[in-house]
């Protein structure tokens, strides 16, 4: 069996990650993995290949940056030859990027089965290019890898077939297993950026929501800058927002806002895992810091991870003024990590192994509570 594997993007580098590393250990099965090149930044892509052992791509694409409908433009016309040269079994894609988007669309046109992982998801906010991506993924792909239980159960409010959804588990929790330990052990950012664990605020901005609106962006960066003043802030920048922030002034203003250049996987692990509080726009990030306990401060109006903020990991905070990231910030801080400790409603960690099985035609349990314990095979 042939899988070609489509990403573009680091959440789903760290997805396939997990998934690869059991789909190559597979005997009969065989993996092609594409780059599409929506993050080219040696920081946003090349560096988490190399840390996650990714294997170098069999077809990079080299798309880059453009407008919403452009890049996934240039993608479909770079996809369909690999596709047709490839003839794969299934065509893989993850999340709700262009690049899944792109992936299916050149899959169904050629009549290629498509499998998405993290199938299911809503905000329910269609001003959102994910939600846009994600929904059109899911109505078009033969099967569907459902994270959670309200993952399964949005795809059965739109009439999705059930015989096409799988629940399996979250593969980023995979991943935060396998590799948490290896960032504990030689990630040195904290000694680097001369921090003590459980003594800052991680924060991560990048969605086009808020880096395309200047008042939001600046309620987040203003909010930020005013509780660094109580605890430091370290706010590793994406490329988008670089441009938007005048570092010298800010660096004048406040002194313990740290705005540091993207970091790796790795480092970026050892960050969540020593943050006494993640503050983010990020859905990857948001379920990461809930991996490894750390409670979160999620700026925008919804998240698709409800059950973060019904579990009491998880807080809103629409940013409409720097005031109101700031009070979030606070009562998010005076809390601490007071959510459900033991809930799993992602899993336990084999996720990768029920997908690997549901492409195979294996049986696959349909419930993530009931995955029986399997021994890693990565």
């Amino acid at each position: 069996m042939k899988v070609v594997t489509v990403v573009g993007a680091r959440p789903q580098f760290v997805k396939a990650a997990a998934v690869s590393r059991v789909l190559r250990a597979t005997p009969g099965l065989s993996e092609v993995l594409v780059h599409t090149g929506q993050h080219y930044d040696p920081g946003m892509s090349q560096i988490f290949f190399d840390e996650l052992e990714i294997p170098a791509p069999d077809h990079h694409l080299g798309v880059g940056s453009a407008g919403h409908g452009v890049q996934t433009g240039r993608m479909l016309i770079a996809l369909e030859p690999v596709l047709e040269a490839e003839r794969p079994d299934w065509v893989m894609v993850y999340g709700d990027t262009n690049s899944t988007l792109a992936g299916t669309l050149a899959a169904v046109k050629l009549h290629l089965p498509v499998a998405h992982v993290e199938a299911g998801l809503r905000s329910y906010d269609h001003r959102m290019p994910e939600e846009i991506n994600r929904v059109l993924t899911d109505h078009a792909s033969q099967l569907l890898f459902a994270p959670t239980q309200a993952a399964r159960a949005n795809l059965a409010r739109e009439g999705v077939p059930s015989e096409k959804v799988r629940l399996v588990g979250d593969v980023m929790l995979d991943a935060a297993l396998w590799f948490g330990e290896k960032a504990r052990k030689n990630s040195r950012v904290l000694s680097l950026l001369g921090l003590e664990p459980k003594s800052f605020v991680l924060a991560t901005v990048h969605r086009a929501e808020n880096t395309d609106h200047a008042g939001r962006f600046a309620a987040i960066v203003d909010g930020l800058a005013a509780v660094s003043s109580e605890i430091p802030v370290v706010l590793p920048i994406h490329p988008r927002a670089r441009a938007l922030v005048d570092g010298a002034a800010l660096a004048r203003r406040a002194p313990h806002l740290r705005i540091i250049d993207p970091v790796g996987y790795l480092d970026m692990v050892a960050l969540e895992q020593h943050a006494a509080l993640v503050a983010t726009d990020s859905g990857g990030v948001q379920k990461e810091a809930f991996f490894y306990r750390v409670p979160c401060v999620t700026l925008r109006e919804q998240t698709e991870w409800v059950e973060l903020v019904e579990l009491g990991w998880n807080v809103l905070a629409p940013p409409v003024s720097a005031g109101a990231v700031l009070a979030a910030l606070r009562a998010a801080l005076a809390r601490g990590g007071r959510g459900t400790h033991d809930a799993a409603p992602y899993g336990d960690g084999h996720a990768s192994l029920a997908v690997r099985d549901a492409l195979l035609g294996l049986p696959t349990t349909d419930e993530v509570e009931a995955i029986p314990e399997r021994p890693r095979r990565f």
